[in-house]
């Protein structure tokens, strides 16, 4: 099995376009009739850089997979391209910075044999970065969560940097223009507190043994009314609260959150971090079970009737089952991803 969209970026975007909430392709065709241009904001740890770091969204993820490796380069050599600034999340550095046209900012930034590091070239930023790099190799996608067939294709020609090799067998889906390595994941390393500054955690001294459910229901991959079933269901069966994703600020998820807690669910509006959570996690295809998972926390999936795809995308993760032994930890590679990716990234600066 592989992406529904392996190769054809117009074929996923209409496919996206037909699954977003009513407001936000309402926002979207706003946003086209003003045709305004993508402003963005450029760091440059130097004159020249060598690699432009193209972050298209400033969430833990893409931070994580993209800046993490900045600790391990020469900052002279980088620049880093984002909707906003994000100079407090960078190294310590005399970094310059200039607002404008994302377009313009990516000529006057772009020379022959700049690499750009990016998560894809399915997002403004990405796509801009993809149409004006000199090289199509010298584009690299690294991926930053969990893959679903619905997720984007790979730009052609790209180099591409995996959690595994066997994600990126998965989303190349058979291409033979892409060639990758898998690095890791910064994300579940630090979550498994393979970080040396970081405390050992495990599932000893559990706040409760009630689970913390994680909800998706703004994931377009499955049918709301499938998610928001399931999440009801396991709460109301199980007594475990259920904790909103933060994209959940809909109208319609909000009045299903205040319906829920009217028959009894226990909603959580904490916003506590989920690396602060002590109890058992269970979710339907959340990377926050291998977060869990990799913590030394119980944690499971769960669907009733689940899809093919979904039934793959469980094994392929090493998820477990609601009613099975806890999903297991991720295994961890020799290397810290961070370091791996930046060791990738100097062979092709200099090669």
């Amino acid at each position: 099995m592989g992406l529904t969209h392996p190769a054809d970026l117009t074929a996923w975007r209409r496919w996206q376009e037909r699954h977003r909430p009513l407001t936000a392709r309402a926002k979207g065709l706003l946003g086209g009739l003003r045709d305004s241009p993508v402003d963005a904001v450029v760091a440059l740890g130097g004159s020249h850089p060598r690699l432009l770091v193209v972050l298209d969204a400033v969430k833990a993820t893409t931070r994580l997979a993209q800046l993490a490796p900045l600790r391990h380069l020469d900052l002279e050599d980088v620049g880093v391209l984002a909707p906003v600034s994000v100079r407090p999340l960078l190294p310590n550095h005399s970094w310059t910075e200039n607002t404008g046209p994302a377009a313009q900012l990516l000529r006057e930034t772009l020379r022959a044999r700049t690499l750009v590091l990016s998560t894809g070239h399915y997002l403004p930023l990405g796509a801009l970065a993809r149409s004006l790099v000199a090289d199509p190799r010298r584009f690299i996608t690294i991926q930053h969560g969990l893959l679903t067939p619905q997720a984007p294709p790979l730009a052609p020609e790209t180099a591409l940097l995996s959690w595994t090799a066997s994600d990126g067998d998965f989303w190349r889906s058979g291409r033979s223009d892409v060639q990758g390595v898998a690095v890791g994941s910064q994300l579940l390393w630090e979550a498994a507190g393979s970080d040396p500054d970081q405390p050992a955690r495990g599932e000893d001294g559990l706040d409760s043994e009630v689970p913390v459910y994680l909800g998706q229901l703004h994931g377009a991959e499955l049918p709301t009314d499938l998610l928001a079933r399931a999440a009801y269901d396991f709460c109301w069966e199980t007594g475990a609260t259920y904790r909103p994703h933060p994209s959940e600020t809909d109208h319609r998820s909000l009045a299903t959150h205040a319906a829920w807690e009217r028959a009894g669910i226990s909603i959580d509006r904490s916003g506590t971090p989920l690396t602060e959570i002590r109890r058992p996690v269970v979710s339907v295809y959340s990377t926050g079970v291998l977060e869990a998972a990799a913590r030394g926390l119980p944690a499971w999936v769960d669907l009733p009737d689940a899809p093919p795809w979904l039934e793959e995308f469980w094994h392929r993760n090493g998820m477990h089952r609601w009613g099975q032994d806890p999903t297991p930890a991720p295994r961890q590679p020799a290397v810290e991803p961070s370091i791996a990716v930046a060791h990738v990234l100097r062979e092709m600066m200099d090669g």
